[in-house]
């Protein structure tokens, strides 16, 4: 059976203490790549490397019925400031433990053992799927290319995110 694309709505969150709009090259990309797909740019922000904030934006996004997918961008490394992965997880109701390992399959073979020193993780929360990447630009390139734009995808098989989207939020429509 042959299905027809379906483009989900799309946030972009770039996480730097240094970059503006002008200057923000891994947002960008994404961007390009999610629009090129035949999805929808839902929203774009960028904000400092302030946990409780970034986690605020995550949950007003998740609150949305607008944004179906919110895809940060920055702060997953190891340094003190770099705490994305911490306010994802504040945000996270299930965390996609897989997404993490694969990403990290698809960096070794681009960056070898330096894709050790990634964290990027993936979860779900108020029906809304959140992934965190790393701020560079190539490793944006590489989440999209090589996972988001298969599983963000109606038509991949054998399954994608997509097609389950409906029953994210079943738990909270329970009575």
């Amino acid at each position: 059976m042959d299905r027809d694309f379906l483009p989900v709505r799309i946030a972009v969150l770039t996480v730097s203490d240094s970059r503006s709009r002008a200057d923000d090259r891994s947002g960008d990309t994404l961007e390009e790549r999610l629009i090129a797909a035949g999805h929808h740019l839902a929203a774009r922000n960028i904000l400092p490397d302030d946990r409780a904030a970034i986690a605020a934006r995550l949950r007003a996004w998740c609150a949305d019925p607008e944004i179906d997918v919110v895809i940060s961008t920055g702060g997953t490394g190891l340094t003190g400031r770099d705490v994305t992965v911490e306010a994802h997880r504040d945000v996270y109701e299930k965390e996609i433990d897989a997404f993490g390992t694969v990403f990290t399959m698809v960096s070794m073979g681009k960056i070898g053992t330096s894709a050790v020193q990634s964290r990027a993780t993936g979860g779900v929360a108020n029906g809304t799927y959140l992934f965190a990447l790393p701020g560079s630009p190539g490793a944006c390139r590489d989440a999209w290319d090589e996972i988001l734009e298969k599983q963000l995808d109606y038509r991949h098989r054998p399954c994608n995110f997509v097609e389950i989207m409906p029953r994210l939020d079943e738990h909270l429509r329970r009575k």
